[in-house]
């Protein structure tokens, strides 16, 4: 216990304890003004290197699956992404691109509707070469794709044969307890012995797009991917991917690409 002041002398003043900053939820950001152009321009106007990485990743998986032979899959948090959509489209018949903001789901519109922009074109003939069971043309693969409005945390369980998420839970909370939460909702949309696909940022934190406003994010590493995606599958793979120094500077270390399997009979 800390003596009081002799008579005379001023008070002790204590230093007061650093006060917690709230954490920034997925509810709490606008997507609707998620800044498509900007995010276009800095991310997809060309095939970057971690780009070429997730594709490989997940083409990989997908020519283990035979043509087809899933019914329905999700894109979860889609974006103006067009390139999970396209990879899945040999061995998915149907697949839902999840996505909260109008802006987004405007130009996901576009681009089923009138054609996908000639900057996509090298990102499909990569696919096509990892996996010869794509059709030929990228309009007829994205034939398969339906938008869907939605967000993450509000897929039904057991909805899926598949399910694909690229850089969104870590992207949108500053909450580790949320992360967690939103990575369940992704793992339980999958059916028992469905396949789950993603790429995470690695150790990013919130980040701006050109020079716009904070997005929220959370750092995440390996252990923490293993610790919600462990108890709710099989055959949990996560590699991780080096820093792309051709990409704006958001803070990260590089990116975690897991593919995991849910328990159970075949999708």
């Amino acid at each position: 216990m800390t003596a009081p002041p002799a008579p005379g002398e001023p008070p002790v003043r204590r230093p007061r304890a650093p006060r917690e900053r709230a954490p920034r939820l997925n509810a709490d950001a606008d997507w609707d003004a998620w800044p498509v152009d900007a995010y276009l321009r800095e991310n997809y106007r060309e095939l970057h290197p971690c780009d070429a990485a997730v594709i490989r990743h997940h083409a990989a998986v997908y020519r283990g699956i035979a043509p087809g032979s899933v019914a329905s899959a999700v894109e979860c948090g889609t974006g103006p992404n067009l390139y999970p959509l396209m990879a899945a489209a040999a061995a998915c018949r149907r697949i839902d691109a999840l996505e909260p903001g109008a802006g987004n789901r405007a130009y996901l519109r576009r681009q089923l509707a009138h054609g996908p922009d000639p900057a996509w074109q090298p990102f499909y003939d990569l696919c096509r070469s990892l996996d010869p069971a794509l059709p030929p043309a990228l309009a007829t693969a994205l034939s398969r794709v339906r938008v869907v409005p939605g967000a993450l945390g509000g897929l039904p369980e057991r909805r899926y044969g598949l399910a694909s998420m690229t850089f969104v839970a870590e992207s949108v909370t500053t909450s580790a307890a949320e992360f967690a939460d939103l990575c369940r909702a992704f793992a339980r949309a999958v059916r028992p012995g469905g396949r789950l696909l993603a790429a995470f940022m690695a150790g990013m934190p919130s980040y701006r797009i050109a020079d716009g406003p904070l997005w929220p994010a959370l750092p995440v590493g390996e252990d923490a991917l293993r610790a919600v995606f462990a108890p709710l599958t099989t055959s949990l793979r996560i590699t991780r991917v080096a820093k792309d120094p051709t990409l704006p500077e958001y803070g990260d270390t590089g990116m975690l690409l897991l593919s995991a399997t849910r328990p159970g009979p075949g999708a």
